[in-house]
């Protein structure tokens, strides 16, 4: 819960008539390396104290599950973490409160340290084992679910010379400027989990997924600019490269119904530009 003096510190009461830390919501953060996760023993003085959860605690006004998930681990656990390790989110509403549990995953296992005086132990927990201890209710709920999720990275790859031209708004004029503003607009993409083709992932409410804009062509000096999702440049011919980053379950995004079908055949799942560009529209 953090021990900052913040405007969202407070105990509010939802339609379901339960109690709720956080006049703003809450969030936590679930944070899977190397098949462990990082579990939080709370303080036997605390609400639910001597049970197991994750770093989490009540939002500031405005603040984003994010950003409050990201800030409440670095008080209590002491590991600072960019936005870009998040993998998704799952959020449980209660009516006029909700709690966002935010899933982040690390290639290796950091250390911690309990330094907020609201976490009697800090412990990476192997997946399997979680179950094993006594857990706070609200987490050992939602659990299950985010078993399945713990540790899964969506990717997209998007074919940038389709989707761009996808769309009549001028944008032959300048390749490399539509590509850097496609680009701009892949940055931060959040997919809702009702919006994925049945069985790519596992139930969750919408991931951050890692994306790579595949640029052919005039558009190859946008690999040349900073500061947005992962661009490669097609040495040779953007449908070839496009193939080679596609694998087992990742969305390939191109209306080429030839390239869809190369895609599928190393098993990809393959989407029209306009799934993308309606996720891109209603941001």
């Amino acid at each position: 819960m953090g021990t900052t003096d913040r405007s969202g510190d407070g105990w509010v009461t939802c339609a379901r008539g339960h109690r709720h830390w956080g006049r703003y919501g809450a969030a936590g953060l679930l944070l899977v390396a190397d098949g462990r996760v990082l579990l939080q023993l709370r303080a036997e003085w605390s609400h639910h104290g001597g049970t197991w959860g994750i770093p989490g605690g009540a939002l500031a006004r405005g603040e984003t599950a994010v950003e409050g998930a990201l800030r409440e681990t670095l008080e209590e656990a002491g590991i600072v973490l960019p936005p870009s390790a998040v993998t998704g989110r799952s959020v449980v509403d209660h009516g006029g409160w909700s709690y966002a549990t935010v899933l982040a995953a690390v290639e290796e296992v950091l250390p911690v340290v309990p330094d907020d005086g609201e976490s009697d132990d800090l412990r990476w927990v192997p997946v399997d084992q979680v179950e094993d201890l006594l857990l706070h209710p609200g987490f050992a709920a939602s659990w299950p679910g985010l078993a399945a999720a713990a540790g899964v990275r969506l990717r997209i790859v998007v074919d940038g010379a389709n989707v761009v031209g996808s769309r009549p708004d001028g944008w032959w004029r300048d390749r490399a400027g539509a590509a850097q503003r496609l680009r701009d607009r892949l940055a931060g993409l959040e997919v809702p989990g009702d919006v994925l083709p049945d069985g790519l992932a596992p139930p969750l409410g919408s991931w951050s997924p890692e994306v790579v804009l595949v640029v052919e062509g005039a558009a190859r000096r946008t690999i040349a600019v900073a500061n947005g999702p992962g661009v490669v440049a097609a040495p040779g011919s953007g449908d070839d490269e496009i193939v080679r980053q596609a694998a087992e379950g990742t969305i390939v995004v191109t209306s080429d119904a030839d390239l869809q079908s190369r895609c599928r055949a190393v098993g990809a799942v393959a989407v029209g530009a306009s799934w993308l560009l309606r996720l891109l529209d209603a941001a």
